[in-house]
């Protein structure tokens, strides 16, 4: 019969020790070092190709916009008597004038629509070319 509750304790044991296993979860891993999960971090989340897209973009945009202003505005530029159509002003005389700075709203839209373009061009040839 010392067998039987011998039995009996060590099956309560194993019992109480499966419990404690559940009901205290394992320990975390230890934590790694700086570099690894960083570079953990670049790996999940594509912050690297992100990072390339933002710099590669702020560049396109100069280059855009060196395109529009130095190659392209002044061909209407050539055209105008003055040579700066960018400041035309057209004048209202009421009480002290109303002025409308016509040329440089002109040359915002064009230079909204040249970039526009440029873009599409570009967006076009990326997607031709396979790229995403």
């Amino acid at each position: 019969m010392e067998t039987n509750d011998s039995d009996a304790v060590l099956l309560e044991l194993r019992k109480i020790g499966a419990t404690l296993a559940t009901a205290f979860p394992a320990p975390p891993p230890p934590p790694k070092g700086l570099k690894e999960e960083f570079m953990a971090f670049l790996g999940k989340a594509g912050v690297l190709g992100l990072a390339v897209g933002f710099i590669m973009g702020t560049y396109m945009g100069k280059l855009v916009s060196a395109l529009v202003s130095d190659i392209i505005l002044p061909i209407p530029g050539a055209l105008e008597p003055s040579g700066n159509w960018q400041a035309a002003v057209i004048s209202i005389p009421v009480a002290n004038g109303i002025h409308f700075l016509v040329g440089d709203f002109v040359s915002a839209v064009v230079t909204f629509l040249i970039v526009a373009v440029v873009v599409f061009f570009i967006a076009r040839y990326a997607t031709k070319a396979g790229l995403k």
